[in-house]
């Protein structure tokens, strides 16, 4: 029986969930988690996606993820796909890791970002260790939430599901830890019918305060050409658009890995597109070249907003 096609437009947040096979633990350790994550943060980067929030069990995973205009299905496979390379190596085994494709829901309105956000950072609760103190698990989001840690990888978006909470910061995280630890058990205990049966505290300040979040979102509109992307490049680098497209070369390596993730995250090529562009180039050496681009991004600074540089010049 054929599969039913994924509901998921570019504009859409989406509640991530991904299981293993029933037969094996997805994350055997704290430093799988914190693989998971990176790779989390990795392709956040090339894509321009937007993290909610996040909970990495230990054979499940949540996320909230704005699409922000990207595929969120080629975002999760290649999250997915190169976690599992990781992991079958470092275990020594073969065949798949992840059960089926990953579960994904809409989340279509204030009311249902407000409870999913507390349904999965209420998830360490099931753990002795962690039992009534969930802001302690290392792998979830919720401490960043309520300001008792850093984001330590650099990936959520706190303060966008915080102001549904409250008129300032102060008093969104005094509703949010009051919904967490004084309500956990009554109001958060089935995930299957999140929307119908979770009941928000009644009192609230913003009870009756209607928001349009969706509005508020600026979404990238991915159409940029790469022609366009090529000539951003070799201005910025002072190369010209014909050397860039000579084969090996160590000085090439730089403005091509640039190139390479403008395109993947902002043009949404996949590597046999960029090949055909680039030319004299293998679908292996893009993804490569995609780590190295990303690498750069991270840590030269005259690189740290390049993205940004680009959308700003030819939007």
């Amino acid at each position: 029986m054929p599969r039913m096609a994924r509901v998921k437009t570019e504009q859409s947040i989406f509640h991530i969930m991904c299981k293993s096979i029933s037969e094996v633990q997805l994350f055997k350790d704290s430093d799988d988690k914190e693989k998971y994550l990176s790779l989390v943060k990795k392709y956040k980067e090339l894509y321009n996606f937007k993290i909610y929030g996040y909970c990495i069990m230990n054979n499940h995973s949540h996320l909230i993820i704005d699409a922000n205009g990207s595929d969120i299905s080629r975002v999760m496979h290649g999250i997915n796909f190169s976690y599992a390379m990781y992991f079958n190596r470092k275990y020594e085994r073969e065949g798949h890791l992840f059960k089926d494709r990953f579960k994904s829901k809409i989340v279509d309105n204030d009311r249902y970002l407000m409870t999913l956000s507390l349904y999965i950072h209420n998830n360490p609760n099931d753990i002795c260790e962690y039992k009534n103190c969930p802001e302690k698990y290392a792998f979830s989001s919720l401490s960043t939430f309520l300001g008792k840690r850093r984001d330590s990888f650099r990936l959520v978006d706190y303060g966008f599901v915080l102001k549904l909470f409250g008129s300032c910061i102060k008093i969104a995280r005094k509703n949010y830890y009051n919904l967490i630890f004084v309500n956990n058990e009554e109001n958060l205990n089935e995930e299957s019918e999140l929307k119908d049966e979770i009941n928000l505290k009644e009192d609230f300040e913003f009870k009756d305060e209607k928001t349009e979040y969706k509005n508020e979102r600026k979404i990238i509109i991915r159409n940029f050409k790469p022609d366009d992307v090529v000539e951003f490049v070799s201005q910025k680098m002072n190369i010209s658009k014909t050397k860039i497209r000579m084969k090996y070369s160590r000085n090439l390596v730089e403005p091509k890995a640039l190139i390479v993730v403008l395109m993947r995250s902002l043009c949404n090529f996949k590597s046999k597109e960029i090949c055909k562009i680039l030319g004299n180039i293998t679908q292996a050496r893009v993804s490569k070249l995609s780590s190295i681009g990303i690498n750069f991004i991270d840590t030269k600074e005259k690189h740290k907003n390049i993205i940004e540089e680009f959308i700003n010049c030819y939007s």
